[in-house]
C-alpha cells in the first residue's frame, strides 16, 4: 500500500468522525508521504495501530466487512455500501471495514476472515475506486446512519471475530476427528461453515461457548 493512501484514508476518516485506523503489515509506515496527505488528520495517523495480520487487527470486533469490487464465487453475504453501514450501525460492538491494497485488493482468505463482503456500486466499465475514495464513501454512509445514534442495549456480550475464528477451527478439528471431513476430497465444508455462521450477525459469545462445549463433550465421548 502506498503510504500516501494511508494518509488520505486517515483524512477521509477524520472528516466523518472516525479515528481508529488499523494497518496490517504496511510496507512503509510511518512515512513522510502519509503525513503530507493526512491534512489536519495527523492525530488519526499517529494513533494508527500496526498489526502483523488481519486476524490480529480485527480480533476484538463484533464483525468485519471486507470491501471488494470483484464478485467472489465463495463469499460471505454481499451488501452494498449503504446496507453495510446500516448493518454496522445496528451492531452494538466495534466493527471493522477492511480494505485491500491498490494492486490486488483482498485475497480470498482475507475476505473469508470477514463476515460480510461489501460492494460500492459503480460504473461496470471501471468499478475500481482508489483506496482513500472507497474509505470516504464507506465513512460517509456510516456517518449518515450513526450520527447522533444511541447505542442499543444488549445484555449478552456479542461474539468477536476471534470468538468466531476459534469456533471455526474447533468445528474443523471435530469434523476431521470424526472422519466427517476429508480435505483430500475437495470438500468445501470449512467455507460453507463460515458462510453459515456469517448469516448469524447477532451471534453471542455465550452461544459460541455453548457450541464449543458441545463439541468438546462429543469429542470426549468419542475418545472413550
Amino acid at each position: 500500500m502506498h503510504p500516501g493512501n494511508i494518509g488520505s484514508a486517515a483524512r477521509a476518516m477524520k472528516t466523518m468522525g472516525l479515528s481508529d485506523l488499523r494497518l496490517v503489515a504496511p510496507r512503509r509506515f510511518p512515512a513522510p508521504e502519509a503525513q503530507w496527505m493526512a491534512t489536519h488528520a495527523l492525530d488519526v495517523l499517529q494513533a494508527a495501530r500496526v498489526h502483523a495480520s488481519l486476524a490480529e487487527a480485527v480480533a476484538d470486533c463484533e464483525a468485519a466487512f471486507a470491501l471488494s469490487a470483484r464478485p467472489r464465487e465463495w463469499s460471505t453475504p454481499v451488501l452494498e455500501a449503504r446496507a453495510a453501514a446500516a448493518e454496522a450501525a445496528r451492531l452494538a460492538g466495534p466493527v471493522a471495514f477492511v480494505f485491500g491494497n491498490e494492486e490486488a485488493g483482498l485475497t480470498n482468505d482475507e475476505m473469508l476472515a470477514c463476515q460480510y463482503l461489501v460492494h460500492i456500486p459503480a460504473d461496470p466499465q471501471y468499478s475500481s475506486l482508489n483506496l482513500a475514495q472507497a474509505v470516504q464513501v464507506v465513512a460517509y454512509e456510516w456517518f449518515l446512519l450513526s450520527h447522533g445514534k444511541s447505542p442499543e442495549f444488549r445484555k449478552e456480550k456479542p461474539a468477536t471475530v476471534a470468538d468466531r475464528e476459534g469456533l471455526y477451527a474447533h468445528l474443523e478439528r471435530a469434523a476431521l476427528e470424526s472422519d466427517f471431513f476429508d480435505p483430500a476430497s475437495g470438500s468445501k465444508l470449512p467455507t460453507r461453515l463460515r458462510r453459515l455462521f456469517a448469516r448469524v450477525p447477532d451471534l453471542e459469545r455465550e452461544e459460541v461457548n455453548i457450541l464449543r462445549g458441545l463439541l468438546n463433550a462429543l469429542q470426549k465421548a468419542r475418545s472413550k
